[in-house]
């Protein structure tokens, strides 16, 4: 273990309290009106409510009871954009308590002709091009790259885009990566796996509704920018200080506040909102907001410290609000295996804490392996929705978390002490090599069967 000294005692102390009994209190009937009710309007509200001048953060700006149109566009006409993906392993499937969306918008620019007239159609060529630029393996080279993208029309953006030697009005498929973007972004250079500046993202996290799936309420409000496209010597610099930062022991420090959100070393401005004690969406404070930080900064699983766009859904179905029904199991790029299978073949569990034991018992026979059989065909709402009873017992543990307020030890619900977690490492070695456990063949991209 590469601990400081600190770090060897585990700070998240939520893991091992025993809530039982307080569980036992929250009824059913309570615990449905509570993610059955609303906290991101009246934080629209609220927000609106307070003065430019003393509030310089993100202002909730889009309508998520007027929704999204069937190619995911936001009704509203704010320019959000939604978007279909495969949710990361572990945390952010809903069997362990949690569900989500995402939605991107690219600057004004990149929404406009040539003339800086707004335009759908520019917009749609522009988002392609990102989409191919993340979800394609990284290891291919630009001239090489083939993705399927919504119907696009070449002829708006004067670039032959599938390599036929022609401008076509419709085309589903890039073949090569263009030199830059279109339209009056035309000048701005693509960079593969590098989102340009401006780009924005609003992510909310919402309970698991038994019924709906996503509940109404959310737990949490992730806005993110990229206030600054850095040059590569930057990025990798960036990189080599935080290496050095680590050795000399030194903690990470982030500019910013929670009034407007703290900024990474890749350029990437971060503000998050969640739940008060009685449910109202606030700004975190700056300790929870390490939180984002630390998940978005330095984990070498993301695309430009971005978890969502790389796995989405090619074409036009992965233009749509987040659904998992009928959503393939698709195997990580290089795998021949599903990536929920494989998960569960490695952890042999269904959870980072190993503590999901519906997943084990609803996948894995009783030797521990995984029944490929039952599994073959099932679409990942069927192999990732927890039952209706996990999925409100998982609402209520949380709800005790929000009630506590006690975020900075943890936001995981669970339902019992966690047994399959360290409280103090004291032995230097994880075991891992001793056991031929370790592995490094994982990719955040994703290998779509048409």
């Amino acid at each position: 273990y590469q601990f400081s000294a600190v770090g060897k005692h585990n700070h998240w102390d939520n893991l091992f309290v025993d809530r039982s009994a307080a569980l036992a209190t929250i009824s059913d009937a309570e615990i449905l009106a509570w993610i059955d009710g609303d906290n991101y309007g009246p934080l629209r509200e609220a927000v609106a409510a307070i003065a430019e001048d003393d509030y310089a953060g993100y202002r909730p700006d889009l309508d998520f009871a007027a929704g999204f149109d069937a190619e995911g566009f936001a009704v509203d006409g704010s320019q959000w954009r939604a978007f279909a993906y495969k949710p990361f392993p572990g945390a952010f499937w809903p069997t362990n308590g949690s569900t989500d969306d995402v939605m991107i918008r690219l600057p004004a620019a990149f929404r406009q002709d040539g003339q800086g007239r707004e335009s759908r159609a520019i917009y749609r060529i522009n988002l392609a091009i990102l989409e191919a630029s993340f979800t394609v393996d990284l290891a291919v080279a630009d001239g090489d790259i083939v993705r399927s993208v919504e119907a696009i029309d070449e002829t708006v953006a004067g670039i032959d885009l599938d390599g036929d030697g022609q401008l076509s009005p419709a085309i589903t498929a890039l073949h090569g990566l263009p030199d830059h973007y279109v339209g009056a972004a035309a000048e701005h250079p693509v960079r593969r796996g590098l989102y340009p500046e401006g780009v924005e993202f609003l992510h909310s996290v919402r309970y698991v509704d038994p019924e709906t799936g996503l509940s109404v309420r959310m737990k949490e409000l992730r806005y993110s920018k990229k206030v600054e496209e850095l040059e590569q010597w930057a990025i990798l610099a960036a990189y080599a200080r935080e290496a050095e930062d680590k050795d000399e022991g030194k903690l990470p420090r982030y500019p910013g506040s929670p009034l407007v959100g703290l900024r990474n070393d890749f350029g990437w401005q971060l503000q998050g909102f969640i739940e008060d004690e009685q449910g109202r969406l606030r700004l975190q404070t700056e300790e929870e907001h390490y939180a984002c930080m630390g998940c978005h900064s330095n984990l070498g699983v993301t695309v430009d410290q971005t978890f969502a766009l790389p796995r989405k859904l090619p074409g036009a179905a992965g233009w749509a609000y987040q659904d998992l029904r009928g959503m393939a199991d698709a195997p990580q790029i290089g795998h021949a295996q599903g990536e929920v299978a494989t998960y569960l073949e490695r952890a042999g569990a269904g959870d980072e804490f190993r503590s999901n034991g519906e997943l084990i018992e609803r996948w894995l026979d009783e030797a521990g392996a995984v029944d490929r059989e039952a599994m073959a065909g099932k679409d990942l709402a069927t192999l990732l929705m927890p039952s209706s009873e996990r999925a409100l017992a998982l609402a209520k543990a949380y709800l005790l978390i929000v009630r506590e307020q006690s975020f900075a030890r943890g936001r995981d619900a669970v339902l019992a002490p966690a047994a399959n977690v360290h409280r103090q490492i004291d032995d230097e070695s994880t075991g891992l090599s001793e056991a031929g456990a370790i592995r490094t063949d994982g990719f955040l991209q994703l290998h779509w069967v048409p």
